[in-house]
């Protein structure tokens, strides 16, 4: 089983001219990267969850802009931004609520419009190139430093502790180390020993089992002592003492702390709450949306009905014609919130003032073609 550390999630391919992904839906039994230059096959990527995880679809957002601007065959520049703005707009609504594709879509727009004025259309696209490696160099290091601060409360329960987590925020779902998972990458770095030192319990994550399927094969392939359990496990799991702190990633925070991250996260945070195990969310800053009062703002995609009635099984495991709700996202109330993890520091209530303190400014909208 290869160390997940070891792999490439989202990268540039060597010819400079294709977005390459490690294909996450056929983990942990398949190992398949994908090269594309397609709009469609990039949205398809984004969209089917190929390429999952906030930052990493952020890094491949921004790869995605590259690649497609470096397709375009015109020296005129104001042809190329009018081109560049539609392609933006169109990679953007493969998936609304991750706000870092958009955050990443704008950073490189930015770029184009700001300087625009100054650089041939063959000169902007080396300098798109170069602003797309920036943000996947950035978000390792900004994962890093999440690793970081998450040890150090590991630190202070001492080792042996038991963390749970939901869904998958590993170095899968970034360029590298993660978000949830990175303070256990962190602990290893600094010698604790993952059979003795780090219990780590993974809820399976339905209907799509990125639990199981990612974060129990990141965890278990680092040497880590690793468990799989089924979501509605997670109430047992805390009662009879396993669990000493929860971290969980997010796709999207609001100004006041309400945050919203894969289905079923506010169920084990309601349940942490009456347990009385610290709770925390780890979020690089691009994540936070100070555009959003509170998480009644976030738009929760709704997910195809196959996913829950028959995508994981040999045999169609609900009645034909039958309703299904699948939400992909819920939202989770501040309350329950222990604390947000950054690079910038741990947030603690009142979230909004503690984002302010650090400097966390509004997302930046399209900047306008004109």
């Amino acid at each position: 089983m290869e160390n997940a550390l070891n792999m490439d999630t989202v990268r540039l391919s060597d010819d400079l001219k294709h977005v390459v992904l490690l294909d996450q839906t056929l983990l942990p039994n398949e190992t398949k990267y994908l090269t594309l230059d397609k709009a469609e096959d990039i949205w398809e990527a984004i969209y089917a969850l190929r390429v999952r995880g906030a930052p990493a679809i952020g890094v491949c957002g921004a790869y995605a802009y590259y690649v497609l601007a470096n397709q375009i065959e015109t020296e005129n520049m104001d042809e190329f931004v009018e081109l560049c703005t539609k392609m933006m707009e169109y990679v953007n609504s493969s998936r609304p609520t991750a706000v870092n594709l958009s955050w990443a879509l704008n950073r490189m727009h930015g770029v184009l419009m700001a300087e625009k004025d100054n650089l041939s259309v063959a000169d902007m696209k080396v300098r798109l190139m170069k602003e797309a490696n920036d943000i996947r160099e950035e978000d390792i290091q900004i994962s890093r430093n999440i690793g970081q601060y998450g040890f150090e409360l590991l630190e202070k329960l001492g080792k042996g502790v038991g963390v749970m987590t939901h869904c998958n925020a590993g170095t899968l779902a970034t360029a590298k180390y993660g978000t949830a998972l990175a303070p256990m990458y962190i602990a290893l770095e600094n010698g604790w020993d993952g059979k003795k030192d780090l219990h780590v319990y993974c809820d399976e994550t339905r209907p799509l089992l990125q639990g199981a399927r990612l974060s129990a094969y990141e965890m278990q392939a680092a040497g880590i002592d690793t468990y799989v359990q089924c979501d509605n496990m997670a109430s047992y799991s805390m009662k009879e003492g396993k669990i000493g702190i929860i971290f969980v990633g997010c796709d999207r925070v609001a100004a006041n702390g309400d945050f919203a991250n894969k289905i079923g996260t506010s169920g084990v945070a309601i349940i942490a709450k009456h347990y009385g195990i610290p709770f925390y969310v780890c979020a690089p800053s691009s994540t936070i949306d100070m555009t959003m009062e509170s998480g009644d703002e976030i738009h929760i995609e709704q997910r195809p009905a196959n996913e829950v009635t028959e995508t994981w099984y040999a045999k169609r495991m609900a009645p034909e014609g039958v309703g299904v709700v699948n939400p992909c996202f819920d939202v989770t109330d501040h309350s329950l919130v222990t604390g947000i993890i950054t690079e910038k520091g741990i947030a603690y209530a009142p979230f909004k003032e503690s984002f302010e303190a650090m400097g966390i400014k509004p997302v930046e909208k399209f900047v306008d073609k004109k």
